[in-house]
């Protein structure tokens, strides 16, 4: 949303590792990375790196009042104003390294979707493994992870490094159409049969760049905590 614009390259200025884009994403690739989120039934879904909320928003439209939505934000700022124009999503300022007890805190011993936006070619490979393995971990057995890269960034090596952990981790990787009219142009890819699934591993002690000290439960007055 071009609203959100000086919001988002803000706080890219602020923190660029954690933040990974100078812009959010548009509507295109909202609904491609949501695709999997149910229509019906009381799914639990988990969004990490929601940012200023542009997939939190196609989310809700898909859910439309059922089941539970748990966004999951290391920044400050993004988490408390998420938090105050999404009421219904429980909004946590945590890094997604501790997915693990995110989850155990709010008593969900899974969950059938996570759709991330998390800036993975940012990454080291340390820190791409430690957030990829809660996810696994967190995923109900028939759970989907669905997640995007920059067209232009899939050659470089943080790229190709994280494709590869997508195939080690799931049995089935899809990559989607390539949304042109992102900016930068961007594709999904939509991960089934994790490997490991629905055993959530415990949160670590620390993760590196960014991480919140605890998993916090975000209101209007949480910027600057």
């Amino acid at each position: 949303m071009i609203s959100d614009a000086p919001t988002f390259l803000a706080q890219f200025v602020r923190h660029p590792f954690t933040t990974g884009a100078v812009l959010p994403s548009g509507p295109g690739l909202a609904a491609d990375i949501t695709a999997a989120v149910p229509r019906t039934g009381h799914p639990v879904v988990v969004e990490l790196g929601p940012g200023t909320g542009v997939f939190t928003r196609a989310i809700q439209r898909r859910l439309a009042g059922r089941g539970r939505h748990v966004a999951v934000e290391v920044n400050p700022a993004f988490a408390a104003g998420l938090a105050r124009r999404h009421p219904a999503v429980e909004v946590v300022r945590a890094d997604a390294a501790a997915l693990g007890r995110v989850l155990l805190d709010r008593r969900l011993p899974s969950v059938d979707v996570v759709v991330s936006g998390l800036p993975w070619a940012a990454f080291p490979a340390g820190r791409q493994r430690a957030i990829l393995d809660a996810v696994v971990g967190a995923l109900d057995a028939g759970g989907v992870f669905t997640t995007f890269a920059y067209r232009h960034a899939l050659p470089a090596r943080p790229a190709r490094r994280f494709r590869r952990l997508l195939d080690g981790a799931f049995e089935e990787v899809t990559v989607g159409r390539t949304v042109w009219g992102n900016l930068p142009p961007a594709l999904v890819y939509h991960c089934r049969r994790p490997a490991g699934a629905g055993s959530p591993p415990p949160a670590p002690a620390g993760t590196g760049s960014g991480c919140a000290p605890a998993a916090t439960r975000c209101g209007a007055g949480v910027a600057g905590t």
